[in-house]
């Protein structure tokens, strides 16, 4: 019996300003995530966006790999696809026409942006998704998580990433939701830290074999083995965050890099015309100094952060994820 007929029912309550549209309550942790997610990607990206370069080139920073922020947002990608799935087959009669709309729209907002700074991603999340995400949706859980780790391990054995790794994280993300581990995120503290400890001791081993074939001039899947070490390290970090959002920390946490998380296509997007303004209105040498990006980036986060708090005071999402809403659904969603 649905609510509306059960005697004396109090009327539904708006859902709060940080819960989804859905009324599903957030998962904070997929928050603060993409938030860490976010600033790592700035961080990294922020010379080649003043300079127009693409993403796939060099590591403008050095040693430190400065892409460990996009398989995270590839993971959380799948995630919230796997989610929106789950929300919309209880909503509407045909909920992948629904997802449909939603990757569509992604890559129009993907095509336009690539006119300001050719290497973003979500014109490549957007066709991927179409390719692999959506057709996965017919497969059952397990053929999901098999196929993202054929895809996860061919890209590392054939590209070092590319396409078929964000496939495969892809999927991955979707197989964590189909087999309810999202659902318990929020409530693990041993899990995170075993596996943590599991991708730690990978590193470990996938460092020493790279260093070694570089000592014997062996360079036949050097780039490969680099490409797992960068992969196992993303597994320590995003481990390391959620056994620490089991901890006192997690209120700093959640203060520092939620509010960016829940608005992070708005942020996103908004960053590129940021460090195009730095860099060719103001004429910082962004692209020449390491320090100029480091302040620069630095400036836009808290800028972004103070933004973010102050909108979500007053509304569910960001105005960009609010318009994204829209073409999904394919009607106005309330703006509070």
């Amino acid at each position: 019996m649905s609510r509306e007929h059960l005697p004396n029912a109090s009327p539904p309550q708006r859902p709060p300003h940080d819960a989804p549209a859905s009324g599903r309550p957030r998962i904070v942790a997929l928050d603060v995530l993409r938030g860490f997610a976010l600033c790592e990607i700035l961080l990294a990206n922020i010379q080649l966006m003043a300079t127009g370069g693409s993403a796939v080139a060099v590591q403008p920073m050095g040693d430190w790999d400065p892409w460990l922020g996009l398989p995270i947002f590839s993971l959380l990608f799948g995630i919230g696809f796997a989610l929106l799935l789950d929300s919309a087959a209880g909503r509407v009669a045909r909920p992948r026409v629904v997802l449909l709309r939603r990757l569509a729209a992604l890559l129009v907002i993907g095509l336009l942006h690539m006119l300001l700074w050719p290497g973003e991603i979500l014109a490549d999340y957007a066709v991927v998704g179409m390719l692999v995400l959506l057709p996965s949706t017919w497969l059952p859980r397990w053929a999901t998580a098999g196929l993202a780790a054929v895809l996860i391990l061919g890209a590392l054995v054939l590209s070092g990433g590319g396409p078929l790794l964000i496939a495969g994280l892809f999927l991955l993300g979707s197989a964590l939701v189909r087999y309810k581990v999202i659902e318990r995120i929020e409530r693990s503290t041993r899990g995170p830290i075993l596996l943590g400890l599991s991708f730690a001791v990978g590193l470990a081993a996938a460092l020493w074999v790279r260093d070694s074939m570089r000592a014997v001039g062996t360079t036949t899947y050097l780039t490969s083995m680099s490409s797992l070490a960068d992969l196992l390290l993303v597994g320590v970090y995003v481990c390391g965050l959620l056994a620490l959002l089991r901890t006192p920390l997690r209120p700093v946490l959640r203060f520092v890099l939620a509010p960016l998380g829940r608005m992070a296509l708005t942020h996103y997007l908004g960053a590129t015309l940021l460090v195009l303004a730095a860099a060719r209105v103001l004429g910082l040498p962004i692209g020449e100094s390491l320090t100029a990006a480091y302040w620069t980036a630095g400036v836009i986060l808290a800028a972004q952060w103070l933004f973010s708090a102050l909108w979500l005071r007053r509304h569910r999402q960001g105005p960009l994820e609010w318009l994204w809403r829209w073409a999904t659904w394919g009607h106005r969603p309330s703006v509070s």
